[in-house]
């Protein structure tokens, strides 16, 4: 059994300033996977190629995350969570400042990779660190540190970066790292502890070639998905090769005597549960933020900021409900919240799809709201029933493979809504004869709600009682007594 070198315990105000801590970078790492978006046109003229070529930029960076996050787990047991975090910011912070002095795409594209490794071990390294020997009925707190920062960076990323693009440029979107990453640093460096793991195995390369290999191959589809005209040819070869990478990683994963990702995890109900009904949420919120601007400047005709203000309430609706979340996921139980942030989450999206330039801009508003309330209680719902019933020494094998759904889900939500915003046409002009800008991002809002609802159904099929250690009602027990009692399916 792997032994790890204890820590100074995060107890009261310390703990807290972890979870803030690890909540700044989760901040940092989401901003940075779409805030480029909104200065393509401008950052493809300063650098002598197209708009659509910018968009290699994102996906290098998206595509890092996904293929280095399942090395997360090993490298910390490997050489232990200070040197891996602070390691992480560095390369982050450097990456940023070095991106802005870019001078040429591909330069640039491989600075991104550099700034993608370190933000695949900031937070799932970070994470780890602060719910290490934490309390099972602690967990919910600690994490509702840590995801409403992830909840922020989508809604806020196109109008903060429209601001930057407008009054300054576009390399500023990389310079206010800098800052971040300097105050990020100096922070960690008084609270993080944690030194390398004794009985730790050797790196499982196979594990690390199938999945790394598989990930990145479903990754670049998801990128091809996007663009305008994707080559169809091109996105299904990769599609194909994902499926069978990933099913070959799988396979060994399941026969390594010491894999990279643990799978066994997943026969603990409420962490597969989790992981299934938290990517396909995921899928469903990622696209709130990306559809809604489009809608009211592509076929409303509305200016960036008056739609960016509007998207804004979704982050109100976000906040408004964080007090709240932890006396309603006590008093009601995850089972129930779950399904009903499924359900109401599908319900806005259903909503958004009926709505037109006369709307009252109240009503769009409080939709906005009722949606970022739903995503809120949902993935915070999600992010902390992750960690119910696992044992403390599969924590990490966990951590590592919640991070790695979660990122591919998330990066996967904007392809999937591109993808609907495609299908919308023909659909709208098969149902009614017609079709639209505005009946397009309609039918697109519709295909998405199911996804809202397979997570609710996921739900409703939890037993109850699930999360219940959670929710404090119980003996509260220590980190690693709260966790050996999980059960499995």
């Amino acid at each position: 059994m792997i032994e790890t070198t204890p820590q100074p315990p995060l107890t009261g105000g310390r703990q807290r300033a972890v979870a803030l801590l690890i909540a700044g970078c989760f901040f940092m790492e989401n901003l940075d996977g779409t805030i480029v978006s909104t200065a393509a046109p401008q950052m493809g003229a300063s650098l002598g190629v197209s708009a659509t070529a910018i968009g290699l930029v994102i996906t290098a960076y998206l595509l890092t995350l996904a293929v280095l996050i399942p090395l997360s787990g090993w490298l910390t047991a490997r050489y232990g969570a200070r040197r891996v975090f602070l390691s992480a910011i560095v390369l982050f912070t450097l990456a940023s400042l070095a991106c802005a002095s870019a001078s040429g795409l591909g330069e640039l594209v491989a600075l991104r990779v550099a700034q993608g490794a370190g933000g695949a071990m900031m937070v799932p390294v970070g994470r780890l660190v602060a719910l290490s020997g934490v309390a099972t009925p602690d967990i919910p707190r600690i994490i509702s540190y840590i995801v409403w920062p992830g909840l922020l960076a989508p809604v806020i990323a196109p109008p903060l970066g429209g601001v930057v693009t407008t009054y300054a440029s576009w390399q500023w979107l990389f310079l206010i790292n800098v800052p971040l990453g300097i105050a990020a640093f100096a922070v960690a460096w008084r609270l993080i502890g944690g030194g390398p793991s004794t009985g730790v195995g050797p790196l499982d390369w196979q594990g690390v070639v199938w999945t790394s290999a598989g990930l990145g191959a479903l990754t670049y589809t998801g990128h091809l998905l996007s663009q305008a005209d994707g080559p169809w040819r091109e996105t299904a070869a990769f599609g194909a090769a994902a499926a069978v990478l990933l099913a070959l990683a799988v396979r060994h994963l399941l026969r390594a005597e010491n894999p990279l990702l643990d799978l066994g995890t997943l026969r603990v109900q409420s962490f597969r549960a989790s992981v299934s009904g938290g990517s396909s949420f995921w899928v469903a919120v990622s696209a709130v933020p990306f559809l809604l601007p489009l809608l009211f400047q592509e076929a409303f005709g509305w200016s960036a900021v008056r739609s960016g203000a509007l998207v804004l309430f979704v982050f109100v609706g976000n906040i408004g409900i964080k007090p709240a979340t932890g006396h309603l996921f006590g008093r009601f139980g995850y089972r129930s919240l779950l399904a009903v942030s499924g359900m109401v989450l599908a319900g806005s999206l259903v909503g958004c799809a009926f709505l037109t330039a006369g709307t009252p801009l109240w009503l769009i508003a409080a939709l906005a709201v009722v949606s970022g309330a739903a995503r809120s209680l949902g993935l915070t719902g999600y992010s902390t029933l992750t960690f119910a019933d696992i044992p403390q020494e599969r924590l990490r094998h966990a951590n590592a493979l919640s991070a790695t759904a979660n990122q591919m889900a998330a990066g996967l939500g904007v392809a999937v809504a591109t993808v609907a915003v495609r299908l919308g046409g023909p659909v709208a002009h098969g149902l009614l004869g017609r079709t639209s800008p505005a009946l397009s991002y309609g039918v697109a809002f519709c295909l998405l709600a199911p996804a809202a609802l397979v997570a609710a159904v996921g739900a409703v099929r939890l037993r109850p009682g699930t999360g219940d250690a959670l929710r404090g009602g119980g003996v509260r027990t220590s980190g690693r007594a709260g966790r050996t009692g999980a059960r499995t399916t």
